[in-house]
């Protein structure tokens, strides 16, 4: 009520902007405009509000690989190139005995799993490297068998912009898989917190657009907010027109150095919105 007495000398002093309406600006993020505040803030912590840009690094391969080539030890290998990144991908075992609480950096949380590089062995025969290769590898159907691996609770005691869940499409296990996704698009929308449907390709089943359009789409359909997927040569562009939400690509086999910055100048140019 304090402005009940005030003087006419004293309300000049103030400017109400009358004749200024208030700005509504949309959001960076295509698909995100109608999120609410604590998502989009989450969001401009792992996607760059200046360009909406994002370089992920994803070092949980360890939740169903164990000690993968390269990541035998996190603390040596990761924690150097954490400065370069914009988000860390990674699971809560190494996040709180490896990540330093004091980092800056938006966590992108490994939300599913249970399965193994032991799962039942499969016969596979393909070439590799240009020579016709006939070995025993682990069936794609067992691995992927995976459940939600840990509860919205954890994830916001982890500080967590964004739970990653991966998701099997066209395998025995693709409803399993769907089901996961959207028990934590319900759990961690409540919270503000994004989900990020990470696309599994099998063995059986070609890396194309088609089969890309159609996985993203889906995921996105079912409540992510952001997918990631791999690079196809052909029709990439396709693929991110379809999705409603940000894509991310994901990482493969290791290329020379030309050939990556190559493929995510590639990505980027035809719609991605980020590299891992």
């Amino acid at each position: 009520m304090a402005d009940i007495q005030t003087s006419a000398a004293d309300k000049k002093e103030k400017e109400y902007f009358t004749n200024t309406p208030q700005e509504a600006p949309g959001f960076f993020l295509k698909g995100c405009h109608q999120y609410d505040w604590g998502l989009k803030n989450r969001l401009s912590k792992i996607f760059n509000p200046k360009d909406g840009r994002t370089v992920m690094l994803a070092f949980d391969h360890g939740y169903f690989q164990g000690p993968t080539t390269g990541l035998e030890r996190v603390d040596q290998t990761i924690l150097p190139l954490e400065p370069y990144a914009d988000c860390l991908m990674l699971t809560r075992g190494i996040q709180r005995s490896v990540i330093p609480a004091s980092t800056t950096k938006a966590i992108a949380l490994r939300a599913s799993g249970g399965t193994s590089m032991v799962s039942p062995m499969e016969e596979w025969e393909g070439d590799i490297d240009g020579k016709k290769i006939k070995l025993q590898r682990p069936g794609f159907e067992p691995l992927s068998n995976e459940s939600t691996a840990l509860t919205i609770e954890e994830a916001i005691r982890l500080n967590a912009c964004v739970l990653a869940v991966q998701v099997f499409i066209g395998s025995a296990y693709e409803r399993q898989s769907l089901k996961n996704l959207t028990d934590l698009v319900d759990a961690a929308s409540r919270y503000g917190i994004a989900v990020m449907g990470v696309t599994a390709v099998g063995r059986a089943m070609a890396r194309t657009a088609q089969y890309f359009r159609l996985a993203t789409r889906i995921m996105a359909e079912l409540g992510a907010n952001v997918v990631k997927c791999y690079y196809t040569d052909e029709e990439f562009d396709t693929v991110t027109s379809c999705c409603p939400v940000p894509i991310v690509i994901a990482g493969g086999k290791k290329l020379p150095e030309l050939d990556a910055l190559k493929m995510s100048y590639n990505a980027i140019q035809q719609g991605a919105s980020g590299v891992d």
